[in-house]
């Protein structure tokens, strides 16, 4: 019987061992990593090749998003499936549009997880029942004009969102270049980048900004949770 290997990717380690519980139980499925940071999850991705990857969005140093896409680009036969407590249309769009196969909510997760898996595993989707029938309801609303049109989204690169998270986490223009090993010059022409693309000209609008779009999560102090 082949296995579905399967990489774990959280930031909390008493969610990533709940779910190393839940999955030990399937003779068919088994956990080859676990990573703490979106970056760690490419490094381990293409490191392992798993089958399957459970993603978080809310990601130190890498978000969940940019992280599926980059795995994707280095590993196409991955699976990933977004596990999150956001349930909102627009962490559900970018996910779909990062590439995700799946999204579950994690406070439901425990109920669906095993069937996601192998599901997107034989290639199909796989989606919480509540977004399964809201994604139909919007596909509805679309075919029958009775939805507004979206408004243009800004789009930023790749680079773009790496920077922009490491500066709402709190990093310096030196510190960013080390972890994306850049130079500080291209650091800087970045950051005026994304500052020029989002009409936003101070780093507290882009912590806000960041925070607003699911990039990072605050505490209750009102600092980024992984500072």
């Amino acid at each position: 019987m082949a296995i579905i290997s399967v990489l774990l990717v959280d930031d909390h380690n008493i969610v990533r061992q709940g779910l190393k519980a839940l999955l030990a139980t399937e003779s068919d499925i088994g956990v080859v990593a676990e990573a703490q940071s979106g970056r760690e999850a490419v490094q381990l991705a293409i490191k392992h090749r798993p089958g399957v990857v459970l993603m978080d969005l809310a990601m130190p140093l890498l978000n969940g998003w940019e992280a599926t896409r980059q795995i994707l680009r280095a590993v196409p036969t991955a699976r990933i499936i977004i596990l999150s407590t956001y349930d909102d249309e627009e962490h559900i769009r970018l996910a779909i549009a990062a590439g995700a196969a799946g999204y579950l909510i994690k406070q439901t997760a425990a109920t669906d997880l095993i069937k996601a898996i192998r599901e997107v595993r034989s290639g199909n989707a796989f989606f919480s029942p509540a977004i399964a029938t809201r994604i139909r309801e919007q596909t509805c609303r679309s075919l029958s004009q009775e939805e507004p049109p979206r408004p243009v989204e800004v789009e930023l690169t790749s680079r773009e969102t790496e920077v922009l998270q490491l500066i709402a986490e709190g990093f310096a223009n030196k510190q960013i270049a080390a972890e994306l090993g850049l130079s500080v010059k291209t650091v800087e022409k970045h950051r005026q980048g994304v500052m020029n693309k989002l009409c936003i000209h101070d780093t507290a609008g882009l912590v806000r900004y960041a925070v607003s779009k699911g990039f990072i999560e605050m505490n209750l102090a009102g600092v980024p949770a992984s500072a």
